[in-house]
Parts: structure tokens; C-alpha cells; sequence
């Protein structure tokens, strides 16, 4: 990773002293290209709901062609290498890898300079490919920079070698360009539409970093475009559900190494992007945890990316106790402007997480009472709160009678989404909780013969092979299969990985028959998605639930955590460990 931000950084750092004579001349150079780029990616950015993006109030000004021609190689340099992160879409086709072609380059042709720049061995043979009459694609002058950026971090080449020829500076030209060659000079004459066009280019532009180039080379570009751009490319990313693993990586690695804060904008579009594309990064989280803190205080009147933010940390199960507590404080002390569904995912993602605010009862007198069923549109969602509310305790008799209710019920199964396997499974885990665990309830209860008990109970395949390896080392410790019951269905919305019954001398006993002061053990594998990740890590709070539930069942409950039991041990090994617990589980009663 290190060498693909050297290399990166190198690219910049080349276009930019082949741009300038001197350090001053360079300072300032950059510094319009990073605030050109920065107020592009203002202006580009797609908006959602998650509040207005802030943009900078720099004007784009890219001269006509006539002009073009005439810059001193500076401006040339230096707008090649603004357009790194800018792919010029103007009288090219864009193909399906976001490249462009000439309409009247044939594919032998291009085949053709193609081969020749990979097989280039110098500089002259590199840069030869752009003389004559030979159309390069964006495409390919990108390779050709790239190359040489490269060779000049391998010490292959000097800078001064290559930064006055005119063959470089055509490439740079060509990547140099904004606006379509009959567009206005100044981007200002058209008023509205020439920005928008401008803006559109820009969007198009992107395709450079996520396709023209391939992932390898893209992820080498990352370290030499501005913040704001690394988040629009995270956020392209997750648009287009594209899941480069080396983009990501190279992204992760460059916005956590980077010293500037994000806003609150930017770290809720960041959260999201790692929430649909499933990309856990300790570091990069950890990095965005710490700039909402910074964030957080300066937000007074927006809620919508609060609650984006409690969205995707709950989906990431991102468990950081210290930014929980601050986006709960913050959510009591704005509870006038948040939107139900903000508060509401701030009780899903808490309870997701695990997580319990030291204020819990200001909690519950401020907010529980503040959302109703009338606020949602959806009876799913509703089902989501107060489940949310039943995983934290917060839930009174009425939220659970809301539910629990046939009606309730049947107007699940009429909506678009159905009844589904999870909705059924979140229903038994509050039919089971207001028998167990909720005060006094005497509401209606889902009945037995209730098409809800009717939902098919199973591992995934990975958590199967620990469950499959937990089970060998019980029948080896136990005397006989009747001894042991595996995968039950508890009733209550979740499985039973292995049911055993032990005397208090800690004898096994045979399930068939019915023991007085018998010991019920109930053995549950925890895998890696049954666990929260991040500073904090602990069961998520599905897990800690149905342990609740089992342990008011009479169930003496054994974890079984992935990271203590592992099935390439030894037979011998994982049956020691198991006794270990029934000894220690045993002993304790």
C-alpha cells in the first residue's frame, strides 16, 4: 500500500516541476488545481438525504482552443494533471470500462499503440507513440503518464530527461482539456447551463480514476487527488455497488493518513459507501469516528446526516461507545428538529450494537415516548422500533401488544415486502420476551398455530462448519446420542446449536427422560457476524438477546465464541475445551 502511495505521489509531484521553474511558481500552481478540484467535486456530487454538501466558491475558467494552444506548458502540465480525476468526455464514446475511444481509431489501430506502450523500454520510445498521425485515446495518454511517473519513482528516468518535450507536452494537453472545443472559454458566458455542462464533464471525468486506468493503476492515482475527490470516487463507488478491493484499500489508507478534517456531509456519504459495499476498515472508521467528533458540536440544525451516520455504523456493526454517546447526547439535545426516522435509527443502531447510553433514562422519558406507529408508512418499520426497543428494554406492554396483535400481523403479510423469514423471527423474539421478560404483560400473544412459527431455521454455511465441529466433540464427550440434541428450534426466533442435561456432579443425562433437578445446558456458536467490530467489541445485541431469552427458559447458556473454538484443533483439543466449560458452568451453580 505504501508503494502504490509513493507512486501515486510521485505522478503529482512529476506533472507539477515539469509545470514550474521554480518552488514558488509551484506552490501557487497547486494550489488553484486543489481548488479547482475541490469546488468540481462540489459541484458534481450527486445530493441526498443526507443534507447539502458545502462547495467552494472557485470559478472554473479553461481557455477556448485557439487559447489553448498558445499557454506556456505550465498551464498545460498543470491542467493534466488536474484531469487525472477528470475524464474528458467531448467528441469520444465512452466504453462500458468508463475509457473513451476516437470514433475514428479502428481496433487494430489501437491494439496497436497499445502494444506499443507496454513493450516501450525508453522514454523516446514511450513518448514516440504520440508522433505523427497517431490518435491516442485518454486512455492512453493516462498509460503514458503513469508509465513515466513510475520510472521516475524507480530512479529509471530523470524528470529533466522528458519535461521539456513537446511529445509530453502534447499528453499533457490532451489531458489537459475541460470543455468541448465549441464551449465558452470562460465557463461564464452560458450563465446556468455552462456550469451544469462543466459539471457534467467533471462527472464523467471520474471514469478516469474508476475505469480508464484499470483498478491497479487507479488505486495509484488516489494518493494525488484532493480529499473531497477520494470521497466522491468512495461514493461513485457505491453508486455504481462496485466493490474494487484495491480502490477501497488505496482510498481507506489515503483518507485515514490525511491530516484535514471531514465535514459531516463527508463522513456520513464515507460511512454509507463502506455500508453498501461491505467494507470494514478499522482504521479508516476509526478516522471518521474521530472527525464527527470534531464535526458534531458545529451541527446545529440538520438530522438527516445523523441519521445516516447511526445507519450505517449499525449495518458495519461499528461499535465505538464514545461516538454512540455523543450522537445519542446530540439527538436529546435536538429532539425538537430530528425526523422520526433519525430517532428511530438511533435506537435500531444502539440496539444492533449493543450499546446502552449512560443517560438510558432520559433516553426513555424524551424520546421512546416522541415516536408513534402513525410516524411511519410502513408497518415494517414500526416492527424494526419497537424489536429495537425489546433488544434495549425500553419497551412497554402497548409497543408489544402493537405487534403482537393478529391484525398487526395480517398487515404485514398484505404489504409488498410479506411476512418475511426475518420479520417472523423478530416477532417470536418479542412473543418470547413479553412472556419472559416484560412486567405484567397481558396483551394477546402470537398463536400457536400461527403461520409466523412457520419459517425454516439455518446456519449459514460458514457458521455451519463451526456448528458441525462443535457437534464431533460433543458426541465424543457424551455416552450416547440421546444425550445430545443439536440445531433445536427454540420457538423464540432463533436456533439452539446443541441441548445437553448434566446432574450436579456434573454426570450427563439421557434427554429422552425426565430428570428432577437436572442442569439444562444450551451451546451456542457466536461467529464472526454475531460479534460488534471497532474499538468496542462485544456480542451484538440479536446475540445478547436470545442468551436473555434462554437464560429465562431455565437454560444454563454456554458462548461458544470462533475465536476459542476452532475446527482445524485436534478431536482432543476441542473436547478438553469443551469439558472446561461444562466444569466451570457446573461448579458456579
Amino acid at each position: 500500500m505504501m508503494g502504490l502511495r509513493f507512486c501515486a505521489t510521485s505522478a503529482t509531484q512529476l506533472l507539477r516541476r515539469a509545470a514550474f521553474g521554480s518552488a514558488t511558481g509551484m506552490r501557487s500552481s497547486s494550489n488553484v488545481t486543489v481548488l479547482e478540484a475541490a469546488a468540481g467535486s462540489a459541484n458534481s456530487s450527486s445530493t441526498s438525504n443526507t443534507g447539502k454538501q458545502q462547495s467552494g466558491n472557485t470559478t472554473d475558467t479553461t481557455p477556448s482552443e485557439d487559447g489553448e494552444s498558445k499557454r506556456p506548458k505550465y498551464s498545460l502540465v498543470a491542467a493534466a494533471f488536474e484531469n487525472l480525476q477528470k475524464d474528458e468526455t467531448t467528441t469520444t464514446n465512452t466504453n462500458k470500462t468508463g475509457g473513451s475511444k476516437a470514433p475514428t481509431t479502428s481496433s487494430s489501430s489501437a491494439s496497436n499503440i497499445d502494444e506499443r506502450i507496454n513493450n516501450a523500454k525508453t522514454i523516446n520510445g514511450l513518448l514516440s507513440v504520440s508522433e505523427g498521425n497517431a490518435t491516442l485515446t485518454r486512455t492512453q495518454a493516462l498509460r503514458i503518464v503513469s508509465i513515466l511517473a513510475e520510472w521516475s519513482t524507480m530512479n529509471r528516468v530523470k524528470l529533466n530527461e522528458f519535461e521539456n518535450d513537446s511529445r509530453f507536452l502534447k499528453v499533457c494537453r490532451m489531458l489537459g482539456r475541460t470543455v468541448p472545443k465549441n464551449g465558452n472559454g470562460n465557463g461564464g458566458g452560458e450563465g446556468v447551463n455552462a456550469q451544469k455542462r462543466i459539471s457534467g464533464f467533471r462527472t464523467d471525468d471520474l471514469n478516469t480514476v474508476l475505469g480508464v486506468a484499470g483498478d491497479d493503476e487507479a488505486a495509484k492515482l488516489i494518493a494525488s487527488i484532493s480529499l473531497p475527490q477520494m470521497v466522491k470516487v468512495m461514493s461513485t463507488l457505491a453508486a455504481r455497488k462496485r466493490r474494487s478491493t484495491p480502490l477501497l484499500r488505496s482510498l481507506a489508507f489515503n483518507i485515514s493518513s490525511s491530516t484535514e478534517h471531514l465535514d459531516l456531509k463527508q463522513c456520513a456519504d464515507i460511512l454509507f459507501a463502506m455500508a453498501t459495499l461491505n467494507f470494514q476498515d478499522s482504521v479508516l472508521s476509526a478516522k471518521v469516528c474521530a472527525d464527527i467528533q470534531v464535526a458534531l458540536p458545529k451541527n446545529t440544525d440538520k438530522s438527516a446526516a445523523i441519521g445516516s451516520i447511526l445507519t450505517s455504523l449499525g449495518i458495519l456493526k461499528y461499535r465505538d461507545l464514545d461516538i454512540l454517546e455523543s450522537l445519542t447526547q446530540w439527538t436529546l439535545k435536538h429532539s425538537e428538529i430530528c425526523r422520526p426516522q433519525d430517532v428511530s435509527a438511533l435506537f435500531l443502531s444502539s440496539a444492533m450494537l449493543n450499546f446502552k447510553s449512560a443517560n438510558i433514562e432520559e433516553l426513555q422519558q424524551k424520546l421512546v415516548k416522541t415516536i408513534v406507529q402513525q410516524d411511519f408508512s410502513k408497518s415494517i418499520d414500526w416492527l424494526n422500533h419497537v424489536w429495537a426497543l425489546t433488544m434495549l428494554g425500553l419497551c412497554n406492554n402497548q409497543h408489544l401488544e402493537s405487534v403482537l396483535n393478529s391484525k398487526f400481523v395480517e398487515k404485514l403479510q398484505s404489504e409488498k415486502t410479506g411476512l418475511t423469514a426475518t420479520s417472523k423471527m423478530k416477532l417470536l423474539n418479542m412473543n418470547s420476551y413479553a412472556q419472559l421478560i416484560a412486567n405484567g404483560y397481558t396483551g394477546e400473544l402470537i398463536a400457536n398455530d400461527s403461520v409466523v412459527y412457520q419459517v425454516p431455521m439455518a446456519h449459514p454455511k460458514g457458521k455451519q462448519v463451526l456448528v458441525n465441529g462443535l457437534l464431533d466433540a460433543l458426541k465424543s464427550l457424551l455416552p450416547a446420542t440421546n444425550h445430545l440434541n443439536s440445531l433445536v428450534d427454540s420457538k423464540m426466533g432463533f436456533l439452539i446449536d446443541a441441548v445437553c442435561v448434566f446432574d450436579a456432579k456434573r454426570n450427563p443425562l439421557p434427554l429422552d427422560k425426565e430428570h428432577k433437578d437436572a442442569i439444562k445446558v444450551a451451546l451456542i456458536v457466536v461467529d464472526y457476524h454475531d460479534i460488534c467490530h471497532g474499538s468496542h467489541k462485544s456480542a451484538t445485541g440479536i446475540t445478547t438477546l436470545s442468551f436473555d431469552l434462554l437464560e429465562k427458559s431455565g437454560y444454563k447458556v454456554i458462548p461458544i465464541p470462533y475465536n476459542e473454538f476452532n475446527t482445524s484443533d485436534k478431536l482432543l483439543k476441542r473436547v478438553q475445551y469443551l469439558e472446561s466449560k461444562f466444569k466451570a458452568l457446573i461448579s458456579s451453580k
